[in-house]
């Protein structure tokens, strides 16, 4: 089947796929941004950018004076949708649920982290899409309702529910990149000389790990609470034989790309200014095909 001719006044609705690519592409960054935002997977919003563009070239546009509105509302009920559908796949997945990382010449963020996506997995996917259109896009809640058919005020008591859930834990400390690495390196340095006290004295008594694998590789299911066993189990793993570390920069901050005895996994680490809160380990090979990239 040949492309409609963009010279066409007819095709798809009066726009020429030229105008159709135009369109799409100039709200892609946004739009890949909200997806991953309200997903926390690259995976799952490359898909929905995808479904998002096939749906916006069948569309009759002769009524749309607001492309990159238009787009968001459909990206977002996609999301939802997503969302949902994950939900249910979740009691089967096996042990910890982490966000996808992804690399900073993939997509552009400045405000938020993957302790924030991870955190934002309490939500509904209604209280998901209200936080991230007001939080991130400064949406009025009048426009907010539209693009989730509810009214505005639901919106409002969405968008204070989803702030309640995560206020306790949201992290409201942000070092700055050269900070961030260098506490990585410290970190992963101490660990592979197996220095209990010099890493103990980086970690909050309260400090958490998470590893995700899927199940795909042997790794800790349960989260590593507190700050001897957090100290003990990386300076267990980190001593091993076959320990290569490589700095990246993701979408949301520097992180560290390790491989201890062949399996790679990335490791971001959360600090309130005073020492090492939590760490995450992105084991999932599902989950790092953009890393690997």
């Amino acid at each position: 089947m040949e492309p409609p001719d963009d010279r066409d006044p007819e095709a798809a609705g009066g726009h020429g796929l030229t105008s159709t690519l135009t369109e799409f592409a100039s709200a892609r960054g946004m739009l890949a941004g909200l997806a991953y935002r309200m997903l926390g997977s690259w995976h799952d919003a490359e898909d929905v950018l995808q479904d998002a563009y096939v749906r916006w070239s069948a569309a009759d546009r002769t009524d749309v004076a607001e492309p990159r509105r238009y787009l968001t509302r459909v990206v977002t009920r996609l999301s939802v949708d997503v969302l949902r559908t994950r939900q249910a796949r979740r009691e089967s997945y096996i042990g910890e649920w982490l966000p996808e990382p992804v690399p900073a010449d993939t997509l552009e963020l400045d405000d938020v982290s993957l302790a924030l996506l991870h955190l934002m997995e309490r939500l509904t996917p209604p209280q998901r899409a209200v936080y991230v259109l007001r939080t991130a896009f400064t949406l009025p809640y009048e426009e907010i309702a539209e693009i989730l058919d509810r009214t505005p005020e639901d919106c409002r008591q969405l968008h204070r529910r989803a702030r309640q859930a995560l206020d306790d834990d949201r992290p409201r400390f942000r070092p700055s990149a050269t900070e961030q690495r260098r506490l990585l390196l410290d970190f992963v340095a101490a660990a592979r000389e197996g220095d209990l006290a010099r890493l103990e004295s980086m970690l909050k008594d309260s400090v958490t790990s998470w590893t995700d694998s899927g199940g795909r590789l042997r790794a800790a299911r349960r989260p590593v609470i507190g700050r001897e066993r957090v100290a003990r189990f990386f300076a267990h793993i980190y001593t091993r034989p076959g320990f290569t570390v490589t700095a990246v920069d993701l979408a949301t901050g520097p992180a560290l790309k390790v491989l201890v005895r062949g399996e790679p996994h990335v490791l971001t680490v959360y600090t309130d200014g005073s020492g090492i809160t939590a760490i995450h380990l992105q084991a999932n090979p599902e989950k790092l095909s953009a890393v690997e990239r």
